[in-house]
């Protein structure tokens, strides 16, 4: 599929051409792509009969082959030239939930069908393809005396987030899902899918001065309670386009006592 779309543009199907003919045949291409760049390119051929060698088996091996490669390229110091890197897993990194995979793979999901053909082999070590960066799972580290919380979940209502032995009280906080009514707001459907437990929790027991999140791609930005900074850091538009700019902030360097 080739694009002729200018940058920042809408995707619109009059600028796709669906494949590109050459001497009589075509080809299958799987690439590895970010924003910070373009990995691997893989070619398979494609005879003029439209035959291919390519199939479920042969696309396993291909990802298992080429992911840690480009992982640690797009995620190294090359393209994202930063002494320390923190990362935060998402709705769409399924694998690296090792207890959601064993329960996935027993059954014939309906909206990962594939699934049931994966072995824990293929999954059970996925952290330790992130090797230039540091990854959070309900744990913490500390940078240059920033104390930095990393989660990746949203618990069902009522689940005790102001526990007090639960979370830490950070100076920064990083997730996946928001606080309810903090950039949170989702036009299509007219509400508010924030986590409200959550919200709780940031604000009457934590209290980190900045609090970091992503995956509502339509409330992009940065806005404050007073106390706690909440930025909305989705690279992705509401169409899928990655098209949101980095967001960039300075802090104080902690007091030493």
């Amino acid at each position: 599929m080739i694009s002729r779309e200018k940058y920042g543009e809408a995707h619109d199907p009059k600028h796709t051409t669906s494949s590109v003919k050459h001497c009589g045949g075509s080809v299958m291409v799987w690439a590895c792509m970010a924003a910070s760049g373009t990995g691997t390119v893989f070619i398979d051929d494609v005879t003029q009969d439209r035959s291919s060698p390519m199939n479920s088996e042969v696309f396993r091996e291909i990802l298992s082959a080429q992911i840690p490669v480009n992982a640690a390229k797009l995620i190294g110091r090359r393209t994202l030239p930063y002494d320390i890197k923190i990362v935060i897993a998402g709705n769409h990194e399924l694998t690296f939930d090792q207890e959601f995979m064993a329960d996935l793979i027993k059954q014939d999901f309906y909206y990962f069908p594939s699934a049931s053909k994966l072995k824990p082999e293929n999954y059970e070590n996925v952290q330790s393809l992130l090797t230039n960066c540091i990854y959070l799972q309900d744990s913490e580290v500390t940078v240059r005396g920033f104390r930095i919380y990393g989660s990746p979940w949203r618990l069902p209502p009522g689940q005790g987030l102001l526990d007090p032995a639960s979370l830490p009280p950070d100076q920064l906080w990083a997730g996946w899902v928001a606080a309810w009514s903090f950039l949170d707001w989702v036009p299509k459907k007219m509400q508010r899918v924030g986590c409200m437990e959550l919200l709780n929790t940031v604000q009457r027991r934590v209290q980190p001065k900045l609090h970091v999140f992503g995956h509502i791609h339509e409330g992009y930005g940065m806005m404050s309670d007073g106390t706690t900074t909440f930025v909305n850091a989705s690279t992705c538009t509401v169409n899928f386009l990655p098209m949101n700019p980095p967001i960039v902030f300075d802090l104080p360097n902690p007091r030493t006592t």
